[in-house]
């Protein structure tokens, strides 16, 4: 690779103003109303998002001198730097990097830092895909000691000091559950009991009503948790309940149903291959996905076409410099020189975008609308202006639920690789979907097509619903894990039905099979 290629040539100013940012942006972090002042204002924020695309220059150049793996991706991708495009242009002359053209084609170790994985201060987190081989993402102590400051004065800023955390996340190697622990110990009273409402409940046996309690899971857990207390007569009403979810997608009528006991419900955005925590709801983000969904025509102005309300979320522009792929898909760039294994221009395959702050409001206000005078306030007192970030939902044919990931092929072996003899030539086709319930819980359905002359009665969906939760289990240590911590992820439905009809209809018209659906006829 010839020298010249080596670099993007930030201007020594550029350099030197994003080096400032991040100096104040890290002295900020030290104290509480600094943090609210430098991060959230609208001058700190308008800032960061012009710093945001020389920050990622900067990762992209620093990268393109030590970080084997990728050294060897700009080589074979033929890169070449075009210095008469503006910044934001020449970095999309740059490879995108995924899970199967990056991850799986590098070594933790050569996706490192000088090739070195450091035997002192970093991590491991572990995630699992289809194949059941488990994934390695590492972080250095300084990348993770940043973001888990930066997760608590968050957390300060939207719930206030002193609060009592009962982390319902998945613990061991998964990344969210140790970093939120890790993060809101700092705030207060922590206990980490994982998915499991018993032990919840033990605690608030043990601190009483006189506390703030932020309760952390997925979605479906917390509205788990309040039915279990329900079932023991537990007062709800008397304890002061915030939540605060991640791992997937949360509907607006879920929300509503644990409002009646949550005092607020937030949600966040990461991925473990990508970074914890890039994204997270605030008060203003939130009231304005629910007057989306209350209007469509404003849900299309702010997403553009789409079948499914999008999550929105509110993002730090100093931090990740996001963009959309002609795909419509998130492309994000980690922009800390700390982390020590760089993610850049990686693809999760999200479908999503990212909206301006001011265009945001703006576009509200056409509508009739007043944020700042309608949307609640976090306990700071003001609402932060950072820009936008809108999440449609996995492009790679998943389906997340508590946390793992259903993958199509997987199902596919339970419906045909592993049906007994008196099943085989019955089954056409298969597809699965989130269905919820009237309280807005989701739970996944596997939708079967007969063949033509095949009955009903032909199939048994109880057994063919065990077959798939056991071919999960055996192949992706996620969803075994889910299971193991809450029963109720194996609670996989099946409905059959003939030949094109329900689902199904029209669909073998298609030259492509379509495995996730969103709305069963």
């Amino acid at each position: 690779m010839a020298k010249s290629q080596k670099q993007l040539s930030v201007s020594p100013f550029a350099k030197l103003r994003v080096k400032t940012a991040r100096a104040v942006r890290s002295a900020s972090l030290s104290s509480q109303p600094r943090f609210n002042k430098v991060l959230l204002s609208k001058s700190g924020t308008k800032l960061a998002t012009k710093m945001s695309p020389i920050a990622a220059a900067l990762q992209f150049e620093s990268a393109l001198g030590n970080v084997p793996a990728y050294m060897k991706i700009i080589k074979s991708s033929g890169w070449k730097d075009n210095k008469k495009l503006p910044l934001e242009e020449r970095l999309k002359l740059l490879p995108e990097t995924d899970k199967k053209g990056y991850i799986n084609a590098n070594t933790t170790a050569e996706r490192c830092r000088n090739g070195i994985i450091p035997m002192q201060g970093a991590e491991i987190d572990e995630s699992s895909g289809s194949s059941g081989i488990p994934y390695n993402w590492i972080r250095g102590s300084e990348e993770l000691e940043e973001m888990r400051r930066t997760l608590s004065r968050l957390a300060t800023f939207m719930y206030g000091p002193n609060i009592a955390t009962i982390n319902g996340f998945s613990m061991g190697a998964w990344a969210t559950g140790t970093n939120v622990s890790m993060s809101l110990v700092r705030n207060g009273l922590l206990k980490s009991t994982g998915p499991d409402a018993e032990k919840m409940m033990s605690v608030f046996e043990i601190l009483g009503k006189d506390r703030t309690y932020v309760i952390t899971g997925y979605p479906p857990f917390l509205l788990e948790l309040i039915e279990f207390g329900i079932k023991q007569n537990f007062p709800w009403h008397e304890y002061k309940l915030i939540g605060i979810v991640g791992g997937e997608a949360m509907s607006e009528t879920l929300r509503s149903r644990l409002l009646e006991y949550f005092k607020t419900i937030t949600s966040a955005y990461g991925a473990s291959d990508l970074d914890i925590g890039v994204a997270c709801e605030f008060p203003l983000s939130t009231w304005i996905r629910q007057q989306a969904g209350k209007n469509p025509e404003l849900a299309e102005k702010l997403f553009g076409p789409t079948r499914r309300l999008p999550m929105l979320f509110q993002y730090d522009p100093l931090d990740y410099f996001v963009e959309q792929n002609d795909a419509g898909e998130l492309v994000v760039t980690v922009n800390r020189p700390s982390a020590l294994s760089p993610r850049l221009r990686y693809n999760v395959h999200d479908i999503g975008g990212k909206l301006d702050f001011d265009s945001v409001i703006k576009i509200c206000e056409s509508f009739g609308l007043n944020p700042f005078k309608d949307a609640p306030l976090p306990y700071a007192g003001q609402h932060p202006r950072l820009p936008f970030l809108f999440i449609g939902g996995r492009s790679d044919s998943t389906m997340s639920y508590l946390g793992a990931n259903i993958y199509p092929e997987d199902v596919e072996q339970a419906v045909f690789g592993d049906a007994p003899e008196s099943e085989k030539g019955i089954i056409k086709n298969f597809a699965m979907e989130l269905v919820e319930n009237k309280e807005g819980q989701p739970q996944p359905f596997v939708h079967i097509e007969l063949n033509e002359g095949k009955n009903l009665g032909d199939i048994n969906v109880g057994d063919l619903s065990e077959r798939i939760v056991e071919r999960l289990k055996q192949n992706s240590r996620d969803f075994k894990a889910s299971v193991a911590e809450d029963p109720k992820a194996a609670d996989i439905a099946v409905k059959a039905y003939p030949e094109n009809t329900g689902p199904f209809e029209g669909m073998n018209k298609r030259i492509k099979r379509k495995y996730i659906i969103e709305k069963a006829k």
